[in-house]
């Protein structure tokens, strides 16, 4: 593992580092942001997934979010978004390829070979991160922005006991009904089956829910509402009685203006699971 840099930020450090994922046969790049308390032993994390286009840097510049984790003693994961470099599969629209990996293992080709982010983000950046730093693997919380939403409220899903809360930004919350789901998961999938629905936030909720607690924030001006489908999930956290917070910002977009405006809620609100 190689350090690019390491900064100090509200007491704590914030790193960027890149390794040779054996998952996504490529280097990958992540940030991490541990605070003063990491010095004296391990301390909770909250992985922070990012959305179309972003890599590592998005939220780690933007959200706002170390100066909250710093407050309450947390460790930041920022995971780049899918594998990068010469030779990885690409595509001329911004919402395939670089980018744009959706947090799934891909089966079809071109895709196959790197992009494997479900098994990067999910199995081998956990466990790097928890060898090499202190970080207490047994109080984890995850969070995410639009295509990141999505990953993070599957991965609580379908990762039982893994993750104390989840939480979300602007989620795409029903991608196989979706522009922003059926399009990627057709090539990186193949046709549809029920590989499909393991990635889909509304058929895992319908199905099984999550045994926690979770809130969600998306803009009422969000340009992007129709392909995000919030109802749908709403409508099966409802007939499931999910514990969950549900909230409808007014005059809010899909922007990181909105993400940072209440990043410090979502640290809060994973704080009191983390630490309980």
């Amino acid at each position: 593992m190689e350090t690019l840099s390491e900064n100090t930020c509200f007491g704590g450090m914030q790193g960027v580092y890149r390794h040779n994922s054996k998952t996504c046969h490529c280097d990958m790049t992540f940030g991490l942001f541990l605070p003063a308390e990491a010095a004296d032993g391990p301390v909770p994390v909250l992985w922070y997934l990012s959305g179309l286009t972003c890599t590592h840097e998005n939220a780690m510049t933007k959200a706002g979010a170390q100066a909250w984790a710093a407050e309450q003693g947390i460790a930041l994961i920022f995971p780049d978004t899918s594998p990068r470099g010469e030779g990885v599969a690409d595509a001329d629209e911004y919402d395939m390829g670089q980018g744009a990996g959706f947090y799934v293992n891909a089966t079809q080709d071109p895709w196959a070979k790197h992009f494997q982010m479900w098994d990067y983000v999910a199995e081998e950046l956990p466990e790097l991160v928890f060898e090499n730093f202190a970080i207490d693997s047994d109080r984890q919380a995850i969070t995410g922005h639009s295509m990141g939403g999505h990953g993070a409220l599957v991965m609580a899903m379908n990762l039982p006991q893994r993750f104390r809360s989840v939480s979300a930004f602007a989620p795409i919350v029903n991608p196989t009904e979706s522009e922003w789901g059926r399009k990627q998961f057709l090539a990186y999938l193949g046709k549809e089956d029920t590989d499909w629905s393991k990635y889909d936030a509304t058929l895992l909720m319908q199905d099984a829910g999550f045994d926690g607690p979770m809130l969600i924030d998306t803009g009422t001006k969000d340009q992007f509402i129709d392909l995000l489908r919030p109802e749908a999930l709403a409508h099966a956290i409802a007939a499931r009685r999910q514990e969950a917070v549900l909230r409808m910002q007014p005059g809010y977009d899909h922007s990181y203006f909105f993400v940072s405006s209440f990043m410090e809620d979502h640290v809060n609100f994973h704080a009191e699971f983390l630490y309980a």
